[in-house]
């Protein structure tokens, strides 16, 4: 069998393609041809079909897997059309231990009609401008999608929307639901709402790329989201109208209330300082209470802020406190301690701005002044604080 792969394999990157078919077609044709030689080949099972066996030695699954993927296949009584299944994805360019991967997900891929389910797709999804490694990506997560005929419609759907098959394939990573969901009756439902709510494909690609789930939940749930994000102050249609309704995806009413209560006590911010916050940094509802509270207690008692400002300045609770918060402004406070910049100077600024421009503006500018701020600097970057930065 492993020879036979290997044939089909060379033949297909071999044959050359005539002027008048395209490479892909002359694939599948060579693919086709290969597959019919396939079909019966002698038997290595002399005393009856061992579908266990098979697994193993043909598909390279471990004895457990074979084990668990057999209770599937028992119908099975010889390797003929698994010979072909194995054949198709050798020809596609899966390596072994993806094509072991697609089988011990689904075991009755080893059934699939070649001919009549797996080439058809193939051919659709190149016709959609898919590479042929790219398919074998898809294949590797769609698992069972694949060998429904609907995965061709349903790819020409989403390619558009994404705007591009790599942005879709992040999202099939995190959700293969979105093969496997409705079209018409769910995923469709939702772009419409999500476009109505003002997002363009793009917003929309960018929103699902990181929760898959906005497309594959029941529409009226979806509804129930986009009313949240609304009531935090970001009205459809606004720049931060797709950041907040990511915040509040697939959080229950009673969760948002108890983190704005959260962080009206813990903060000691009024109601208005909450939803100033919250129009500016929506996703604070998504980020861990004692983050939030580390990240606030360092910013009021070492570096002197007030509760007030930050709720003015809440995108600064985005930043880790080890990586950015502490070296930052450690070096922001011994700047003006030392009268090398304004007292004035804003810390929401500086902790906003890239890495290389706040060494541009901050560290190097006081090379003579300050020999030793980049050193320090970078040993609070490690989680160090050098003495230079320990004020009383």
């Amino acid at each position: 069998m492993l020879h036979l792969r290997q044939r089909i394999v060379s033949h297909i990157i071999s044959s050359p393609a005539t002027s008048s078919v395209s490479p892909a077609t002359s694939a599948v044709s060579s693919l086709r041809r290969l597959l019919s030689a396939a079909a019966a080949p002698v038997s290595p099972y002399p005393s009856g079909f061992a579908i266990e066996d098979y697994l193993v030695d043909s598909c390279g699954l471990t004895r457990s897997q074979a084990i668990k993927a057999a209770t599937k296949l028992s119908h099975l009584k010889s390797p003929t059309k698994p010979n072909a299944v194995l054949a198709f994805l050798s020809g596609l360019g899966l390596s072994g231990a993806d094509a072991a991967a697609v089988i011990a997900k689904d075991p009755l891929f080893l059934c699939a009609g070649v001919e009549t389910t797996l080439v058809p797709v193939v051919d659709g999804l190149e016709g959609l401008g898919l590479s042929r490694p790219g398919i074998a990506r898809l294949m590797s997560l769609a698992y069972i999608n694949f060998r429904c005929r609907s995965i061709v419609s349903k790819m020409q759907y989403y390619l558009p929307l994404f705007g591009s098959f790599d942005n879709f394939f992040r999202a099939l990573q995190r959700s293969s639901y979105l093969l496997s969901s409705d079209l018409d009756k769910v995923i469709n439902p939702n772009v419409v709402f999500l476009r109505e709510c003002g997002l363009d494909d793009c917003d929309i690609a960018k929103l699902c790329i990181r929760v898959p789930r906005m497309l594959t939940t029941n529409p009226e749930r979806v509804r129930a989201m986009g009313a949240y994000a609304e009531r935090l102050g970001m009205p459809r249609g606004s720049g931060m109208y797709r950041i907040a309704l990511h915040a509040v995806s697939f959080l229950s009413e009673e969760k948002i209330t108890a983190k704005v209560d959260y962080l009206k006590k813990t903060f000691s911010w009024s109601d208005a300082e909450v939803v100033m916050a919250l129009s500016k940094a929506p996703m604070l509802l998504k980020r861990s209470k004692d983050i939030l509270r580390r990240r606030f207690e360092f910013l009021v008692s070492e570096v002197g802020l007030e509760p007030a400002y930050i709720a003015h300045r809440p995108v600064m609770l985005y930043y880790s406190l080890e990586d950015r918060l502490m070296p930052r402004c450690y070096v922001l406070k011994f700047l003006k301690e030392n009268g090398l910049v304004d007292r004035d100077l804003s810390f929401s600024s500086a902790l906003s701005i890239q890495e290389k421009y706040f060494m541009e503006k901050y560290i190097r500018p006081h090379n003579e002044a300050a020999p030793h701020l980049a050193d320090d600097y970078a040993a609070a970057c490690r989680g160090e604080v050098p003495a230079s930065f320990i004020f009383t």
